[in-house]
């Protein structure tokens, strides 16, 4: 096993009453570079510490696979995609991070997911937006109903970082504005490291 370790000054920064850890690596946008950045730098997707004991001493405990993607038509597919699992030797825990383009949780990318939802802020109804990217019409409809229920916590916590989306009050003008100025996975990024659940 590989040891993973940040220092004690950053262990020393995870007493209880902590941040949670956040789930995502940035700035890791293509299933391509996740590989690349796998191969040649695997030391970034290692948490600062264990999310569930705060032990700041983690091993490298192998993969676990994620099929995300689903862009291409060619046949050429990545999946599955490996994604790193560590261990804490404190608490027998694993935990692991996920680069910025996968979401958890979804089989889709975030690139993916952007495209549907802005086709639904543009006024398209779910089948029309379904015939427009690849995901079905109940599946946009699916992230819709969540991107609504969700959309006061979201809001909420992207204006403190962003206080210009405080203009925009309603569903359909903060995501456009939002988008204007980051990427949905940007977006989700920021919310990760509030301790949001996304998506």
């Amino acid at each position: 096993m590989i040891l993973c370790y940040r220092g004690m000054r950053e262990r020393t920064q995870t007493t209880k009453g902590h941040r949670p850890m956040s789930r995502i690596v940035p700035d890791i946008d293509t299933l391509d570079q996740h590989l690349h950045q796998l191969e040649f730098h695997p030391e970034i997707y290692c948490p600062v510490c264990c999310p569930h004991c705060g032990i700041g001493t983690l091993w490298r405990h192998g993969d676990y696979y994620r099929k995300a993607d689903r862009e291409r038509r060619d046949g050429d597919r990545l999946d599955p995609v490996p994604i790193p699992r560590y261990y804490c030797p404190g608490c027998r825990h694993t935990c692991s991070r996920l680069p910025s383009g996968i979401a958890p949780r979804r089989w889709y990318l975030w690139a993916v997911q952007q495209a549907a939802i802005a086709f639904v802020l543009g006024g398209r109804s779910f089948r029309r937006s379904a015939g427009k990217c690849q995901p079905n019409r109940r599946t946009i409809s699916r992230w819709w109903q969540r991107m609504k229920e969700r959309f006061a916590l979201h809001s909420f916590h992207l204006r403190n970082h962003f206080p210009a989306l405080g203009r925009h009050a309603s569903i359909s003008s903060f995501w456009p504005a939002c988008l204007e100025q980051m990427s949905l996975v940007d977006a989700m990024t920021w919310l990760d490291r509030d301790g949001v659940v996304i998506p």
